[in-house]
């Protein structure tokens, strides 16, 4: 069944009776799933799940740079980034070997582009490096999931994807990098093998895209 939402609803946040039934979806399917107020309990809470010296790898993620994740795990010296690392690695020489680490670190941290109300989570990305950590490669996954991102099902987080997220992306990957984005990979998560493995960490407000 297909439910129709307005546009203005992808970017206003999930009511807290949906939080919790979002949350009970996850925990159904092995994913742990916690309930934070915004962005900063977030940020603190992150820092006790992942390990000083673990091995880290942050998807692009507008979540991340806004809350100041992104900068905790990458620019603090406190972890082994594969970012900071891959920016001394040659990439016509050494590709294989930073795709392997980008893919199996200890811990993957990143977002996704939606989470439905039966427990599914999904993800969009144009080049993929984030993906193979998310399905499995790594370790452990903690996702931070602003409240505008919980849509009833699949098929309006394929929605929320192509007209919401896909022209906001494509606005930043101009700003930043004077090329277009494109939905090239989409995965969608609908449960763990592993329970536990996964953290979802929802937050009451809405931040990213």
């Amino acid at each position: 069944m297909t439910t129709s939402v307005p546009a203005a609803s992808f970017t206003d946040p999930a009511p807290a009776e949906t939080l919790e039934r979002v949350a009970a979806a996850l925990r159904e399917h092995n994913f742990a799933v916690e309930i934070l107020d915004d962005a900063a309990a977030a940020r603190t809470r992150v820092k006790d799940l992942v390990p000083e010296g673990a091995s880290v790898f942050t998807g692009a993620s507008e979540t991340l740079r806004l809350s100041g994740i992104d900068e905790d795990l990458n620019g603090s010296g406190r972890y082994d980034s594969a970012k900071a690392r891959s920016k001394t690695m040659d990439r016509a020489t050494q590709s294989a070997e930073m795709w392997r680490m980008i893919a199996c670190p200890d811990v993957i941290v990143g977002s996704v582009a939606a989470v439905t109300e039966t427990g599914s989570l999904v993800a969009a990305s144009a080049s993929g490096s984030q993906l193979a950590g998310y399905s499995g490669a790594a370790s452990r996954v903690i996702w931070i999931v602003g409240a505008q991102k919980v849509v009833p099902d699949l098929s309006t987080a394929l929605r929320r994807i192509e007209n919401h997220c896909v022209p906001l992306e494509n606005e930043r990957a101009m700003e930043a990098y004077g090329v277009p984005t494109a939905l090239n990979r989409l995965l969608i998560l609908n449960a763990e093998l592993h329970p536990g493995r996964g953290t979802v960490l929802l937050l009451r407000e809405a931040i990213g895209f």
